[in-house]
């Protein structure tokens, strides 16, 4: 009978763990590079949101109208997100022009809001859901002392 030293008692001991712990490690470590990746996409979709809801706010604050307001707002707002390369699901650009309404000498301002549904299920993580909306809400002053046409 032939006697093993304490070294090769070892070394039979850990053979086979280095697999083991790749087995478990591996699926862990690739699904929080994916939930970084969806955090990110997630995060940059909300800067063009806020993007195109700040380009919307001043573009419909330098108009004379409501109607002309409102249809520049939603214009450039979506104008911002194609040249931003975002692709919405669903896209909601909500233009309120009240502020058209106020007197000359009044201060008044348009707050433009928009939402953006987007497409996360080509990351098909376990848990995460495969859209998120995303808001962005910016507020612009209308000249005061600006001529204004009100609407009918």
């Amino acid at each position: 009978m032939r006697l093993l030293t304490r070294q090769q008692r070892n070394k039979d001991r850990d053979r086979g763990s280095l697999s083991l712990e790749a087995a478990i490690l591996y699926p862990v470590l690739l699904l929080a590079l994916l939930l970084i990746v969806a955090a990110g996409r997630s995060h940059l979709a909300g800067n063009t949101v806020d993007d195109a809801a700040r380009e919307a706010a001043r573009a419909a604050s330098l108009e004379r109208d409501a109607t002309t307001a409102r249809n520049s707002g939603t214009q450039v707002a979506r104008q911002t997100l194609q040249d931003q390369d975002l692709k919405c699901v669903s896209l909601s650009v909500d233009v309120p022009t009240n502020g058209f309404a106020a007197a000359l000498g009044t201060p008044a301002s348009v707050t433009v809001t928009v939402r953006c549904t987007v497409d996360l299920s080509d990351l098909t993580i376990p848990g995460v859901p495969g859209t998120t909306t995303v808001t962005g809400t910016f507020t612009s002053p209308i000249d005061p002392y600006r001529g204004r046409v009100t609407s009918p």
